[in-house]
């Protein structure tokens, strides 16, 4: 077996101090190997985002993060500014949800590509430029020289999105979190996305986090899925695994409300109620208040460890036999 390409470990985040204080990220530990994907879902707010911003030390002041992110064996929260400009690009590389905030408006595609290049590998500009056109080809957009000059507000969505991952992978890392990179886009340039990670993970042996609320879009990437709720870590499963024999109710709820092709429903199923302010967590089970379960008494008023329930299946949940 491989080692972790990427881990987290009692990772936890708070938010402000005193009174308005907020725990969005709670103990969190998972890891991904070189080559394998894995998926993080959760709904809005469950602190799936959080983890991987607070493990890249991308999360300014008055944040508080402890706990460790391991990569290739150096613990990044123990990293000075410095040395974490010189990881992140370079063996960590990032695409997140929305790309017309995450490019600058300012700068062409070329000089948006060749920053990293240029800083990371000590390339010359021509010889940059040179990398970014094969980027660009790499990731099927065409007529390059021609992109290269354009800047963001001039290309579609999809191509934008599409030159995230050609910055992404420019340095060739050694991980690469995509965070909600498909929601805006149409179902057939999201398959394409998907194809194109794929085929460069392949390619490349890449370590992927891909943080999504969409789990048919995770069910056929990752090979092991983390769910998320209230900030913990509420599932884990191989995704198979998850997908045939989900344990925690929150887990069965989420793959409740997606629609699945070829079986006709009337209306989705809605887990009622909204998630928990994380100022004001419940005593007891995170879940509780929207739990449909509530089978054993300790739900109101104890937390329930991560235990595991099957062949690296884990969930936190007293009740994980009632299906």
């Amino acid at each position: 077996m491989n080692a972790p390409g990427f881990a987290v470990q009692d990772l936890t985040v708070v938010l402000g101090r005193g009174t308005r204080a907020a725990r969005v990220v709670r103990g969190v530990s998972w890891s991904v190997e070189a080559g394998q994907t894995l998926g993080v879902v959760g709904e809005s707010g469950s602190g799936k985002s959080m983890t991987v911003l607070a493990s890249a030390g991308l999360l300014p002041p008055p944040a508080t993060v402890t706990g460790s992110a391991l990569l290739g064996g150096r613990d990044l929260l123990k990293l000075s500014r410095r040395e974490l400009e010189g990881i992140r690009g370079r063996r960590l590389g990032f695409v997140f949800q929305d790309p017309m905030t995450s490019l600058n408006p300012l700068l062409t595609v070329e000089r948006q590509i060749t920053e990293g290049i240029e800083e990371h590998l000590g390339a010359t500009r021509r010889a940059a430029r040179d990398r970014a056109r094969e980027l660009l080809e790499t990731v099927g957009i065409a007529d390059p020289d021609r992109r290269l000059d354009a800047y963001p507000h001039q290309l579609s969505g999809g191509m934008r999105q599409r030159v995230m991952i050609a910055i992404a992978l420019s340095c060739e890392p050694d991980v690469l979190v995509a965070d909600e990179p498909t929601t805006a886009l149409d179902v057939t340039t999201q398959a394409q996305i998907l194809d194109l990670v794929r085929e460069r993970q392949e390619r490349m042996g890449l370590a992927v986090v891909w943080i999504s609320h969409d789990l048919a879009v995770v069910g056929g990437l990752a090979d092991d899925v983390v769910v998320m709720y209230g900030g913990q870590v509420v599932e884990q499963a191989p995704v198979e695994t998850l997908h045939g024999a989900p344990a925690h109710p929150y887990t069965r709820g989420l793959l409740g409300a997606r629609p699945v092709l070829g079986k006709r429903r009337d209306r989705l199923t809605a887990i009622p109620g909204t998630p928990p302010d994380p100022r004001a967590l419940p005593p007891g089970c995170v879940f509780f208040d929207r739990c449909p379960v509530k089978g054993d008494p300790r739900c109101g008023t104890e937390v329930p460890d991560l235990l595991e329930v099957g062949r690296r299946h884990y969930t936190r949940t007293f009740c994980p036999e009632d299906q």
